[in-house]
């Protein structure tokens, strides 16, 4: 008789609780629905947009095909700076593991491909583009590439061996390998060629 009382309790608890659960379910409906308006593909329709914008004041480029998508940190704050220094134009550069690009078996950046740059949120921010790609040895990064990496004069070259050091050593290290500072570093130098913030740019693109 007792396990009987306990069913039926559950029974009316889930009963009772049927209309909230119906609620909850419409609640991610329309959250999904509103998420599919702004993004197409699963890209945020402002990458779209812009260049679309781009291509319409540069016919020239209206036969090449959207883009890779790029964005650069891990952390939102740092989403967002970074694409703040961009659409400035004081971060002029990038870096990245030359064995990253071996281990996925795909090429190396190269000299005039470009990139639609978003936030954390997919938002795009700007479209750079790439004015020289080299492969330079850790230990070998010099001051003035660091200053164009960072977007900051101050102290740059300690700010980039720091920020990478930490994030190349854990990425060899989860593969079982150990940084050195032999270890080879993509470059890549780009300018920042559109963005909606600013109407110019150092190579004429934003008009």
């Amino acid at each position: 008789m007792k396990h009987l009382i306990i069913l039926l309790i559950l029974i009316f608890i889930s009963c009772k609780n049927e209309p909230k659960t119906k609620t909850e379910t419409e609640t991610e409906i329309a959250t999904k629905t509103e998420i599919e308006m702004d993004t197409e593909n699963g890209i945020d329709k402002s990458v779209y947009e812009m260049w679309n914008n781009f291509i319409e004041s540069n016919p020239e480029f209206k036969n090449e095909e959207l883009p890779n998508i790029d964005f650069f940190d891990n952390s939102e704050e740092d989403y967002h700076r970074y694409a703040d220094l961009i659409v400035t134009g004081k971060k002029k550069a990038s870096s990245g593991l030359y064995i990253w690009y071996k281990d996925a078996n795909v090429d190396l950046p190269k000299k005039g491909a470009k990139l639609i740059i978003t936030d954390f949120n997919g938002k795009a921010r700007a479209i750079i583009e790439n004015i020289k790609v080299d492969t330079i040895a850790f230990k070998n990064i010099s001051k003035e590439y660091a200053e164009l990496d960072m977007g900051t004069n101050i102290k740059p070259l300690e700010e980039w061996k720091k920020a990478h050091w930490d994030i190349f050593a854990n990425s060899l290290e989860q593969n079982g390998q150990k940084a050195t500072d032999d270890i080879l570093v993509v470059c890549e130098w780009f300018e920042t060629i559109w963005t909606e913030e600013r109407t110019n740019t150092n190579n004429g693109y934003n008009k």
